[in-house]
């Protein structure tokens, strides 16, 4: 199980200091919104998520087949569409580039595997988020 922890020092910005395991990071608002951007925004580190994830589930995949995969990248986009019923929804595109000397049923292969990295999962299935909060004085 993931766990993270988010702490905020009200009143010096939006920059939020993130701590996983004994990795430490931040986030920080884009300055038309306030902020400092003095490091990713919530959305970059979401979208940088998912590109990781299928990075690192594709490397995996073609190591234990011992495919000849040189390099991944991976690009991800946010957008706004607006569906058919004319409701505004969010599109995550994704543009994967591989270099190696795979076949082209090998690039497919790879790409199904792209789809069924954890992280891609999570923000395609069904979720539930519980909140709790605790008051302090």
């Amino acid at each position: 199980m993931a766990k993270v922890a988010v702490k905020a020092k009200v009143g010096e910005g939006y920059r939020q200091e993130i701590s996983a395991g004994s990795h430490a990071f931040a986030s920080d608002a884009p300055k038309e919104f306030g902020g400092g951007e003095s490091a990713p925004n919530p959305h970059e580190l979401l979208l940088g998520s998912l590109g990781a994830c299928t990075a690192i589930t594709v490397q995996m995949y073609a190591k234990r087949k011992e495919w000849d995969l040189k390099s991944i990248t991976v690009e991800v986009l946010e957008e706004p569409v607006v569906a058919e019923d004319g409701s505004k929804q969010t599109r995550i595109l994704r543009s994967i580039e591989l270099t190696g000397d795979l076949t082209p049923e090998q690039v497919e292969n790879l790409k199904s595997i792209a789809n069924k990295c954890p992280i891609h999962k999570l923000l395609e299935g069904p979720k539930q988020i519980a909140t709790e909060v605790a008051h302090k004085s």
